[in-house]
């Protein structure tokens, strides 16, 4: 049974990991370093998302890499200026977007940990 937002072909995900993840930890987690890794937040949650060239540096989403970026994933932005944690001021519209968001990544991505100190999950 297919539902929304399912992937073209399934994913085998590991449980989600709840481990804080610290802000230079994330920023450090861009594509750009030696051991490659590359990590997107979103509404506080960490993704991995190293195998996906789209979030590599050159890539359509590399914006989005090594940082939270909620506000601009509800605002279906790809601005820097947008790239940021803390998504209150989002519409409601916005923020249905953002919960998508989450449901196509929670759906693709394993969940490596969460943002230290983090405050913007719900």
């Amino acid at each position: 049974m297919s539902g929304k937002f399912e992937p073209k072909t399934p994913v085998q995900l590991n449980p989600p990991k709840d481990d804080p993840i610290s802000l230079s930890e994330l920023a450090k987690a861009n594509g750009e370093q030696a051991d490659g890794k590359c990590y997107v937040a979103i509404k506080g949650l960490v993704y991995d998302v190293t195998g996906n060239k789209s979030y590599l540096p050159g890539g359509t989403y590399h914006v989005f890499a090594g940082k939270d970026a909620s506000k601009a994933l509800g605002k279906t932005s790809k601005k820097v200026e947008d790239v940021d944690a803390d998504w209150s001021g989002l519409t409601e519209k916005e923020k249905e977007t953002l919960n998508d968001w989450v449901t196509f990544f929670s759906k693709r991505y394993n969940v490596v940990g969460r943002v230290e100190g983090a405050t913007n999950f719900e």
